[in-house]
């Protein structure tokens, strides 16, 4: 425990854009958690009386066309929104890693068929195929969370099907069937450890891109409904007040969209130096 904790301080001293996304991300962590707790006001509780109202201590991101904090909104928004792009990335991930490795280790048919399923996946601009299946569906979490898993599939597929194609003749797996093992423990134990650094890559990107995908459906009504606090309903809504002059509406919901994407863009490059092996000797 103590080599690791001595590899975690070694990386976050090293890069100090780590250690600030790695800040921003137990941030988020915690109002996810906590965020229904530490909203100061009820995030669904209307107050026509103070309706529109610019930032101020009281309501320090202000409050929307209903009297509601959107300070306590954009918190409680966090827990959804982080929810449903880890949910998403989840799914996404085991069934991506899974799929690309055996397509690397095996090839021929497994390797084929793999392919065209991301090839035709991919074929379609994902934002739009997102929409379509969505529509298909119907707009509830947790089709919004298989849509975002399905348009994300492709991107862990190739990247494991191409670690694994150029290590299925490396030396430790050779070594391992030679010693016995079945195809199924030298994916798990051998082959899977050695993929897993850029796939951490892989998984950081696609938590940002998870997190607009939700935020993007919602926004053009295809997401989660109102009046449940989302980052992308918000922006939607604050965006027809802009014009005359309640800024506050859209730019403090977008801000967190935009600090929540850029947290995970930069936690990447920390993620793969924390679990590469090679980065420890």
């Amino acid at each position: 425990m103590s080599a690791h904790l001595r590899h975690l301080r070694y990386v976050m001293g090293e890069n100090p854009v780590t250690l600030f996304s790695f800040v921003l991300f137990f941030l988020l962590l915690v109002l996810g958690l906590f965020g229904p707790w530490l909203a100061p006001y009820d995030p669904l509780a209307s107050d026509t009386a103070n309706a529109l109202k610019p930032p101020s201590w009281a309501h320090p991101f202000g409050t929307d066309n209903l009297g509601r904090d959107v300070f306590s909104r954009v918190i409680t928004a966090t827990r959804l929104d982080l929810a449903i792009s880890v949910a998403a990335v989840s799914l996404s991930f085991v069934a991506g890693s899974v799929a690309g490795v055996c397509a690397g280790y095996f090839g021929g048919v497994t390797d084929k068929l793999i392919s065209r399923l991301t090839d035709t996946i991919m074929a379609f601009p994902l934002f739009v195929l997102a929409m379509g299946i969505v529509s298909a569906l119907g707009n509830t979490i947790e089709n919004i969370v298989y849509t975002t898993a399905v348009i994300n599939f492709p991107f862990y597929a190739r990247v494991a099907r191409a670690e694994a194609n150029s290590r299925r003749e490396a030396g430790f797996v050779e070594a391992a069937r030679l010693s016995g093992n079945g195809h199924g423990r030298i994916l798990l134990f051998h082959m899977g450890p050695n993929i897993m650094p850029p796939m951490m890559v892989q998984i950081s990107l696609n938590m940002g891109y998870a997190i607009l995908n939700a935020a993007g459906l919602s926004f053009i009504g295809l997401g989660v409904r109102p009046p449940t606090p989302e980052w992308g309903i918000m922006v939607a809504e604050g965006a027809k007040f802009i014009v005359s002059g309640e800024w506050w509406l859209a730019i403090f919901p977008g801000a967190a969209l935009m600090l929540a994407v850029l947290c995970f863009n930069l936690l990447g490059d920390g993620l793969r130096d924390l679990i590469d092996p090679r980065m420890r000797t």
